[in-house]
């Protein structure tokens, strides 16, 4: 029998199977009946069909996907919802939006084989992630889609941009999924949700993949726990009356514009400490930047070095080797005996990193990596054993949310902050996260 994560992405003829019943169903049928008006209006036919997909909430595990550690995010109400239909008349893809005020028409060639422009960034452009993405996979699987066609498109979104709910993740599995379904065609979810992670990196976000693993792959009134190389899903119950409060501090993060400076800044600083732990660990130079990409692929080094101080932490290994101070290109180039903008050429994303930074944060990043791979693991556990009290002692020692959860954009305002914080005060188990 088929797993959750190895079924295809499931079919409706009915919202309720998607929305439930009263309010929620109302709203949801009212948005689907404006969608498929606009549509019309804009383009004088009937959509083919909806697709849609969720942004999320990260519970515990944040900035360790991409390292290959495990996470454990839960899907929210927000949704993106795309209208589609094939235009074989013309081809050339059409990209509308519902909020047509805010987001003009984006136009571009039917051609799976297009680069995007990442200097000139348009909202569009994530369509065109899950549409080049789409075709890379069929081809890959031997999947005939016969010759690129016009589409029509319209999207309608809820998750706030830029808000740290993945709209963009949201945006692109939402495309991906419309595309996947207007050629008939299903992928399995675990494959759906590498071939989207795949995808949003072609708009230059190096994204690790939980934000579309769970979008693909989350299951009503449950959390998922994450794991990577490959891509599985564990069910997650957590205790019977929680309360997950998500409040927007309107402070935007836009991850694909300032991807060299933020995002993916830390990317370049996760692999950097794990190349540098990697030489002074015994590893030679040539084989660490070879071989070494992510953190955990130091791991049984650090733990082997924790094991002469009978411990398993690696962390011990960072505070051994990693300086607390920023370190400079110059002094990474030292331990590596090779320039940065050599060996990372490998990824146009990254020399975008090194031209921007001015110095690098190693000892943070692994430090952080490897504590936060323990508390996932540790509050999978706790929230599992369905214990209400230990689950709140617990969450004072891990600082974990598990009731009231007050999640906001990593660049929040220090005004915005205060104010929702001050409203935090009196509830138990509360968590500003960014």
């Amino acid at each position: 029998m088929a797993t959750h994560d190895e079924l295809p992405i499931p079919i409706y003829d009915n919202l309720e199977h998607v929305y439930g019943a009263g309010s929620s169903l109302e709203e949801a049928q009212l948005r689907f009946d404006i969608l498929k008006s606009k549509f019309v209006e804009n383009f004088g036919h009937s959509p083919q069909l909806f697709a849609r997909s969720p942004g999320r909430v990260n519970l515990i595990g944040e900035h360790i996907d991409y390292e290959g550690y495990s996470v454990l995010p839960m899907a929210i109400r927000q949704d993106t919802i795309i209208a589609i239909r094939k235009n074989e008349s013309q081809k050339v893809l059409r990209i509308t939006n519902v909020n047509d005020q805010k987001y003009s028409i984006c136009t571009y060639p039917a051609d799976p084989l297009q680069e995007l422009d990442l200097k000139n960034h348009k909202w569009g452009h994530y369509f065109i992630c899950g549409y080049k993405g789409f075709y890379d996979y069929a081809k890959l699987k031997g999947v005939d889609v016969g010759e690129p066609v016009g589409l029509d498109v319209l999207v309608d979104g809820t998750v706030p941009t830029g808000s740290g709910l993945s709209s963009s993740a949201a945006f692109v599995c939402s495309s991906t999924i419309a595309i996947m379904a207007a050629f008939d065609v299903n992928f399995p979810k675990k494959e759906l949700a590498q071939v989207t992670c795949d995808c949003e990196r072609h708009i230059g976000t190096q994204s690790g993949g939980m934000d579309q693993a769970i979008s693909v792959m989350a299951k009503n009134g449950f959390a998922e726990l994450i794991d990577f190389n490959p891509i599985r899903v564990t069910d997650v119950q957590l205790p019977a009356g929680g309360t997950f409060v998500i409040a927007n501090s309107l402070a935007e993060s836009q991850k694909a514009v300032t991807a060299a400076t933020n995002y993916n800044n830390r990317v370049v600083e996760c692999r950097l400490a794990a190349i540098v732990l990697a030489i002074k660990l015994g590893m030679a130079p040539t084989e660490a930047i070879s071989k070494v990409k992510t953190l955990s692929d130091v791991e049984g080094l650090c733990v082997s070095f924790a094991g002469t101080r009978n411990s398993s932490d690696p962390v011990l290994a960072v505070k051994e080797y990693l300086k607390e101070e920023p370190y400079t290109a110059e002094e990474i180039e030292e331990v590596t005996r090779e320039k940065l903008t050599t060996f990372l050429n490998i990824n146009a994303s990254y020399l975008e990193v090194i031209k921007a930074a001015k110095q690098y944060k190693l000892h943070q990043r692994a430090a952080h990596v490897y504590s936060e791979a323990k508390r996932v693991y540790a509050f999978k556990d706790v929230v599992s054993s369905n214990l209400r009290y230990v689950c709140w002692i617990y969450h004072s020692i891990i600082m974990c949310a598990l009731f009231s959860v007050i999640f906001l954009s990593i660049s929040v305002l220090l005004k915005s902050l205060k104010f929702i914080a001050s409203r935090t005060i009196g509830f138990d188990n509360s968590l500003v996260k960014g």
